[in-house]
């Protein structure tokens, strides 16, 4: 698990196809698999490390149970953003308060980083809220034309800093940004 670290960066750590999509409408992200590569991971064990708390949607949430290879963040402090209030299960805590609430809590009682892991719902509402420190977007080689977008219209403009862009053999350019420093939320 990850040192203490009360001040942990929310971090946005997601794919995206070239034109923006993160999803099909349906949906579906059977698309990522162009870029799977054998003992290629871009990046994600070692990001992981770094994360003691992950938030989640529900759809989400409930497209990765679907896979049927077993909950990914057991052993991590895990939240599902739902607007229905439920019972907490086996790997997570379902959430409907305030998010800023949420993130500040995390904040003071967790430690690592803080990892959004999707959906589109949930990547606009820390948008609206203006509590991502750290983006991590890998941008794949497709163009889908139409599906859920990564970012929705709705939120202030946020500069950032290119912290690092790193293009792999899979055609995938994972591009990492920071928020502008000394900018206030």
């Amino acid at each position: 698990m990850p040192g203490p670290n009360p001040n942990g960066m929310v971090v946005l750590f997601i794919a995206t196809s070239l034109d923006g999509y993160i999803a099909r409408s349906n949906g579906d992200i059977d698309w990522l698999s162009v870029v799977q590569t054998p003992n290629e991971d871009y990046g994600y064990n070692e990001f992981i490390k770094t994360v003691g708390t992950v938030i989640l949607g529900r759809k989400t949430y409930e497209k990765v149970l679907s896979f049927g290879i077993g909950f990914p963040h057991r052993g991590r402090t895990c939240y599902v953003l739902s607007r229905t209030p439920r019972a907490a299960d086996d790997n997570v805590q379902f959430y409907g308060g305030d998010l800023a609430d949420l993130v500040a809590t995390i904040r003071k009682t967790s430690t690592g980083n803080i990892f959004v892991d999707g959906g589109a719902e949930v990547v606009h509402e820390f948008m609206r809220k203006d509590l991502i420190d750290r983006f991590v977007i890998s941008v794949l080689p497709i163009l889908l034309g139409e599906g859920v977008p990564l970012f929705r219209p709705g939120w202030n403009e946020l500069p950032l800093v290119l912290r690092s862009s790193r293009a792999f053999s899979s055609g995938l350019v994972q591009n990492t940004y920071d928020r502008q420093p000394g900018r206030q939320r």
